[in-house]
Parts: structure tokens; sequence; C-alpha cells
């Protein structure tokens, strides 16, 4: 398990550096980020080429959302990919459409390499941290949507495009030994649909391939893994843990996951510990460091700002207990407004609690006054 260990901690190694220095991370980062900005029409325009520091940054891109960069996007579509994006589109990917119609984000191979070895901390972490490496090295139950489900029309002619869980998995189907059931070529042969009829052929597939297999942790969003337990329950009488004795959990993609979804999934699964990853169609942003419900930011490769009460903050300047709509720079967009709340809870931790709409601000700040934490 020591060569283990030596081969897996560069996949970790940055991130623990950064989370020990934050403002230091960020500030390294930034330049890497500017770079790859001014390269575009975009950032031309933001004069990107001119930054030196965060308040530079700041003072020359203003927070944008998905529907400011449409007109960039829509020439990307058409082959001009230094419209907005620093080298040219690998694929396609769509987000599930929780808030509203689905996003159509263009990926680049910089930002799949990220997908993958940074992807990679939660489980390799838990591993290192746990001394239990069996989920790298058995089969990780495999619940992603579709990789492919229609196509769009580009300068270059027709792309196929997917949800983008289903596309990271089909591109990194497993770390060390570790195999995805089903694989997602044999998901995406199912077809696109995702009608409860399609869930259900989904769910048999995966029932089936599974039953027999040596399972030892699932990975996936948090509401899918759920049904899935409920399908098999109603259709086969039994429940995921009458048929494997799973290590682990790796749950992504929505707000509450330690308290909503833990209890249900361990009732449902059996008992095994819960590791929370912050991820996105736009990147894997932040993943559980150790047994404290919280995540910790990739600050090596996003640069994470808050929008608060009190005005722009980066990240690691929060104190405990402020919180605010979170902005992301990436190596696809930069200040991109993701549509998120997040919570410092103190010395490097953040939850994420919901996405940025009225009744999940004023649930927050109620239940902040009813836990006596806030006086306002």
């Amino acid at each position: 398990m020591s060569d283990l260990s030596v081969f897996l901690k560069p996949f970790v190694e940055p991130w623990y550096r950064s989370i020990s220095n934050p403002k230091q991370a960020q500030e390294s980062l930034l330049p890497r980020l500017v770079q790859g900005y001014a390269k575009t029409e975009y950032g031309q325009k933001h004069h990107a080429g001119d930054i030196t520091s965060i308040q530079d940054f700041q003072a020359s891109f203003q927070i944008t959302s998905y529907r400011d960069l449409v007109p960039y996007l829509d020439e990307v579509r058409n082959s001009r990919y230094l419209a907005l994006l620093p080298e040219p589109v690998a694929c396609w990917v769509m987000t599930r459409g929780t808030t509203g119609a689905p996003k159509f984000i263009p990926t680049t191979e910089t930002h799949l390499s990220q997908i993958r070895s940074i992807g990679a901390r939660a489980i390799v972490n838990f591993a290192l941290k746990t001394g239990n490496f069996e989920a790298l090295q058995s089969a990780v139950l495999n619940l992603n949507f579709p990789s492919q489900v229609g196509t769009m029309q580009t300068g270059e002619g027709e792309a196929t495009y997917g949800y983008s869980s289903g596309t990271y998995a089909r591109l990194n189907p497993g770390l060390g030994s570790a195999r995805l059931v089903p694989q997602q070529e044999e998901i995406d042969a199912l077809g696109g649909g995702v009608t409860k009829k399609d869930w259900e052929n989904r769910f048999e597939l995966v029932y089936q391939q599974a039953k027999d297999a040596d399972i030892k942790s699932v990975m996936g969003v948090a509401p899918v893994i759920t049904s899935f337990a409920r399908y098999v329950k109603r259709r086969h009488h039994q429940l995921p843990k009458d048929l494997w004795r799973l290590q682990s959990f790796f749950c992504t993609s929505v707000a509450k996951i330690q308290t909503d979804y833990a209890p249900r999934l361990r009732y449902l699964y059996g008992e095994a510990p819960m590791v929370e990853m912050y991820t996105a169609t736009e990147g894997v942003f932040a993943q559980q460091l150790d047994d404290k419900p919280y995540v910790c930011p990739n600050y090596d490769a996003y640069l994470f700002e808050v929008k608060t009460r009190s005005g722009i903050k980066m990240l690691h300047e929060m104190k405990s207990g402020e919180w605010g709509r979170i902005v992301i720079s990436s190596v696809l967009f930069p200040r991109y407004d993701i549509g998120d709340l997040v919570e410092s809870m103190g010395k490097g931790y953040f939850r994420i609690f919901g996405r940025a709409k009225r009744l999940v601000i004023l649930e927050h700040v109620l239940f902040n006054i009813a836990a006596g934490r806030w006086s306002r």
C-alpha cells in the first residue's frame, strides 16, 4: 500500500498546498488564467493582456452569466472558438436544466484534462486519509446521465452533445483498476431520453449488470442514486444494501447532500462514509477533505469570488457565517456567476447550500436566525 500511496499523492498534493495558503494559490493561478483569456476576443475586449493583479482582473472583467455569454457561444458554435475560448472545442456538454432550459457548454482539452485530474481528488483523498484503497480497485456503480443525447449544427458540421456527467464518465472511465458498472457506452446505447420509462430502462441495465458485481462505491448525482435504490426496491423487492457492501459514497451536483441525502442513502445502501463533491458542468470546484461535512475548494485550478451583502470578496477572505453568490473563473470563462450560494463554515471549510433563488435565501436566513446564529 505504501507504493500505491506514493503513486496517488501527486493527485492531491497541489490541492493540499492550495488550501494551506489559498491567497498565494489564487495569486499564482491568475496569470495562467489571464494568459488564456488574452488569446480570446472576449479577453482582448477586456484588456486581459494588461492584468497583473486580482484587483486589475476585477476592474477589467465584469461578472457575467451564461445568458451574457450566449452571443460569444454562438460564435464558438460557428467555428470561431477564439471569440471566447483560447483553444478549439473538444466536445459540447449540457446541463441537467434543474433551474430552466439546459445550458450548452463547449469544453476544451485543457478543461477535460482538469476534470480527469481534479475529479480524482475526492476518491484519492478518501483512500489516503482512511487507508481504504478498495474504491480504487473494485467496481463503481455507474448511475450517470447519458453522454449522447442529440446533435447540433456547428460551423464544422454536426456535433454530438450529451450530459456532462455521462460525458466525463465516458472520457475518464476509471482510476487505477477501478471500473464503472455498467460502462458508459452501454448506458448511451439505450438512448438519451430522460422520461420515466427511459430511466427505468437505464436502471434495469444497471441492476442486471451490477447485481452480482463486487460494488464497493457509488459515484454520481445524489437524486439519481436515490431514485435507483427506489426502483430496485419497487421492481426487484430488494434494497442496494441487500446486494452490496458499500464502503463509500461520492455524491455530487446538489445542495444539502450531508443533511438531506446522506440519511436516506445510508438507509437504502447501508452505512458508509459520505464524500461530498461540488461539481457542475463547468468544472470540479471543491470536495470534502475529511470527516467534516463541508468542502474545500480547488484553489489551484479555479479563482473564487463571492458576491456578498457587503460587496465582492475573495472566497478565502470570508469569515465564518458569511455567505453569498459564488463567482468562478476557470479555463473556460472569466468571472462566471454559476448561480450557487456558498457559506463559509470557518477554518477554510465551505458549504454550497442551494441555488441563488429568493426562497433558498429566505430559508437560509430564517434557519440561521432560528438557530441563534444571526440577530439580523
